[in-house]
């Protein structure tokens, strides 16, 4: 299969998952007490798509290095196609504009945070194997 096919399919079904996982969890979240605004959907989806990024970095690159030929469908398409940043950017302006501003703050701050330790522990899980 060709690199492009590869990524293509991945973002496919990546996107199709965050699509799933996103109406899910909006549907279990919604109205979570003071937190109501919080766009609690993209920020568990960006958290757990920057954990699966660094575990599936470690697999990929230091565990399974056969399987490096799959890092375009996994990684690029799959992962890229799950995580949702041009959302939550466009998420943050919404709170913005709403004048939300200790949810802009805080999404953008915990998203941050979370994300990159979400890869940490990604990378620290995959390397346990």
């Amino acid at each position: 299969m060709s690199l492009y096919m590869m990524v293509a399919l991945g973002g496919a079904l990546g996107a199709m998952a965050r699509f799933a996982l996103g109406k899910w969890l909006t549907a279990s979240l919604s109205g979570v007490g003071l937190w109501s605004a919080f766009p609690w959907a993209t920020f568990s989806i960006n958290v757990i798509g920057s954990l699966a990024m660094g575990f599936a970095f470690v697999l990929l690159t230091e565990k399974i290095t056969s399987w490096e030929a799959y890092r375009p469908l996994i990684m690029v398409g799959f992962l890229g196609g799950f995580t949702t940043f041009s959302t939550f950017s466009l998420e943050i302006l919404s709170l913005i504009n709403q004048q939300a501003w200790l949810s802009a703050l805080s999404y953008l701050s915990l998203s941050c945070f979370c994300g990159v330790a979400g890869a940490a522990l990604g990378i620290f899980l995959g390397r346990l194997l």
